[in-house]
């Protein structure tokens, strides 16, 4: 009975031990998780776009006019216990994607796996980048249709509690050229 009753201590101090390891991981009072106070101060930089988004998507077409906006949602969260950022988007004609974001210190940029419903690569696509000024820029190499070096480059502006607004855009090596494909405006959920 007494090593009964000393096993159920011990399994009781353990479980409350693990449970403490992961107090950043979304659960049923915080839903989204908790930024890690021991990560990098960057883990905040996508802060105010915890939660879910409401938004409206519109790509570039052929003819050089942008398409009619389709809605989706798109809803950020805290992972790894509050040391990454993983969002996903749920759009209306079926294709989502995600991106898994990790800051690192060392580099000084956050490095963003992009991964979708449309395909399967054998490694994901990676962007990096950071915070300038109140924007969040992202890139990745890219030549031009014309087999131009380049980048695109996602920018991330107008950030606030409120939402956000998205950008992708193609731009020449020196950002002297910039040809925006696909436009994103979100409005957070109260």
């Amino acid at each position: 009975m007494k090593n009964n009753l000393l096993a159920l201590l011990l399994l009781i101090l353990n479980s409350s031990l693990l449970m403490a390891q992961y107090d950043y991981e979304p659960s049923a009072s915080n839903p989204f998780g908790l930024p890690n106070p021991e990560a990098p101060p960057q883990i905040k930089d996508f802060h105010p776009m915890i939660g879910i988004c409401d938004c409206t998507s519109s790509k570039i077409g052929t003819d050089g006019t942008w398409s009619e906006p389709s809605s989706m949602t798109w809803e950020f969260k805290y992972i790894m216990n509050g040391t990454a950022v993983q969002d996903q988007t749920l759009k209306e004609d079926g294709s989502h994607t995600g991106n898994i974001r990790q800051y690192n210190e060392d580099d000084d940029l956050w490095y963003v796996h992009y991964y979708t419903s449309a395909i399967q690569p054998p490694t994901l696509r990676t962007w990096q980048g950071g915070k300038k000024n109140d924007n969040i820029l992202l890139y990745n190499d890219q030549k031009a249709p014309n087999g131009m070096d380049g980048k695109y480059r996602i920018t991330f502006s107008e950030i606030s509690d409120n939402g956000f607004n998205w950008i992708g855009e193609w731009v020449s090596l020196d950002e002297s050229v910039v040809f925006p494909t696909w436009k994103i405006e979100c409005s957070k959920r109260k």
